[in-house]
């Protein structure tokens, strides 16, 4: 399903349909080094993940993390950008990652804006709060912009 759209991007919600891109984007060097290894090796268990993850918390919060896509590539998945409650912080938290070639592109950004338009009309959220690491400097500028 179709959640957002921006000069680009379409933004959609993951399907198990998803599991082959989001195999490749959780073992990208960047995602492990600065996300973290999630130990997703197999189809069966990128299509788990995607069910007890982003799927489930669609159905539980109301969002989670999306899919991006290229408009003008025949829709190509390159990254994710979201929205996710976590147990250990009080606020929702937004999140991004894009596949190497991608990334410093500024779809991080685009995609980023649109999900902060979505937290406020369609959730209702009234406050984000975002979390990386210090050395993460592409996030931080990102996050700061």
């Amino acid at each position: 399903m179709i959640i957002a759209e921006t000069n680009r991007l379409i933004i959609s919600e993951f399907t198990t349909e998803d599991a082959p891109f989001y195999l490749k984007l959780v073992n990208t060097p960047h995602w492990i080094k600065y996300i973290g290894d999630i130990n997703l090796k197999t189809l069966e268990q990128a299509v788990n993940a995607l069910k007890e993850g982003n799927i489930n918390s669609y159905k539980n919060n109301g969002f989670g993390f999306y899919k991006l896509q290229l408009k003008d590539n025949n829709l190509k998945p390159i990254g994710t950008c979201g929205l996710v409650k976590r147990d250990s912080l009080d606020d929702v938290d937004i999140g991004f990652a894009m596949l190497p070639e991608y990334e410093r592109k500024g779809f991080g950004y685009e995609s980023s804006l649109e999900i902060l338009k979505l937290a406020k009309r369609k959730f209702n959220l009234k406050r984000i709060v975002a979390i990386t690491l210090p050395n993460n400097k592409g996030s931080i500028a990102l996050l700061e912009n």
